[in-house]
């Protein structure tokens, strides 16, 4: 609209320019012209239609006459129109040089907003009153209808709605005090069946490999639960239930004996195995990343290998769960300096004959 409105200023001011030398009689005559030729584009065309540049024109060019003379020109429209589009551009120029106040409360911070969501994800039970009275305890001072509105845009549901847990954030929130065990068979080139058994922490992923045996007896199994309650006692384990399959093969014995030591036996139900999922996904860990890929000749060498993979897996193998860090071994601090990276040592070791491989970064 600037464009136009200055390219008209610029060709009605050429138009005065020729204008000047002209005498009042040929004033007179092209006037008597232009309005003779208006009342026939008038009888011809119906209501025309004003852009802003035009009224804008016209209300500059027209506001400097009287109304009573502004009444006898023949125009377009009516002379209470022009004097309205002169109004008009006179309130937009004044808006232009006026800063405009804002009204209402200042929008919230950004970092207010992210605090809000997250303790409405954090706590599912907390509503926006809650959500505000945790804000006032750290100091944060905002109301409690703005609480309600960000969970409201960010399609955050009442808290009667959200306070339904699922078994996954069930189990994570109790994962400290839960043991998971399996008894598990393979096969050696002899085709004798070997049983194992093995125990799985839910936190940390740690797994113990109890035994390894062609024959489980209940004395076996027993005797297993005894070096395992060692074990965790030394670790200063805080586990109170340990789940395990209804294999016939663990006893009444084996479950007294872990009920005297404060553990209760949780089975899961008949043919599910995912109520016992990480056992069972370390179980498939253990053939495909072992037992597929070895020989095994014996029971002392399939316990050999099994206490070779038991290190590997709590020592070095990462984990997605532990964000990628091995149950016992943290993560390293991660390499910045380019130098550093362009110069990496990293050495290799292998365990079992080359079936697993270790890589540390040299120091």
């Amino acid at each position: 609209m600037l464009l136009r409105l200055a390219y008209l200023a610029a060709t009605n001011t050429f138009a005065l320019l020729r204008l000047l030398p002209m005498s009042d009689r040929g004033k007179d005559i092209e006037i008597l012209a232009l309005r003779h030729q208006l009342l026939v584009l008038q009888r011809q065309t119906g209501k025309p239609a004003f852009t802003d540049t035009d009224r804008a024109v016209l209300a500059g060019l027209l506001h400097h006459l009287p109304k009573d003379k502004l009444r006898h020109l023949l125009l377009l429209v009516r002379p209470d129109t022009v004097l309205r589009w002169h109004r008009d551009l006179l309130k937009r120029r004044h808006a232009a040089t006026c800063v405009p106040k804002r009204r209402g409360r200042p929008p919230t911070i950004r970092s207010i907003r992210a605090l809000v969501l997250r303790l409405a994800s954090e706590n599912s039970s907390w509503g926006y009153r809650r959500i505000h009275g945790g804000l006032a305890a750290l100091g944060i001072k905002v109301a409690a209808s703005t609480i309600w509105e960000i969970l409201v845009e960010h399609g955050i549901p009442p808290a009667p709605e959200r306070q339904s847990a699922t078994w996954a954030d069930f189990l994570r929130s109790q994962a400290d005090a839960l043991l998971a065990c399996d008894l598990f068979e393979t096969r050696a080139l002899t085709g004798t069946r070997l049983y194992v058994v093995a125990v799985i922490e839910h936190s940390t992923r740690r797994i113990r490999i109890l035994g390894a045996t062609v024959h489980p007896t209940a004395e076996w199994l027993v005797q297993l639960g005894r070096s395992l309650l060692m074990d965790l006692e030394d670790a200063g384990s805080r586990a109170r239930f340990l789940i395990r399959d209804r294999d016939s093969k663990f006893t009444a014995a084996f479950d007294a004996l872990l009920a005297d030591a404060g553990l209760k036996v949780v089975t899961t139900g008949m043919r599910i195995p995912r109520m016992n999922s990480l056992m069972e996904r370390w179980i498939q860990t253990c053939r495909r990343e072992l037992l597929d890929r070895t020989l095994i000749w014996n029971q002392s060498h399939l316990l050999h290998a099994l206490r070779q993979f038991e290190t590997f897996y709590n020592g070095h193998r990462p984990h997605r769960t532990l964000r990628q860090a091995a149950p016992l071994r943290p993560l390293p601090e991660p390499i910045d300096l380019p130098a550093q990276i362009e110069h990496l040592d990293v050495r290799r070791r292998d365990r079992l004959g080359g079936t697993l491989h270790e890589y540390q970064r040299v120091a």
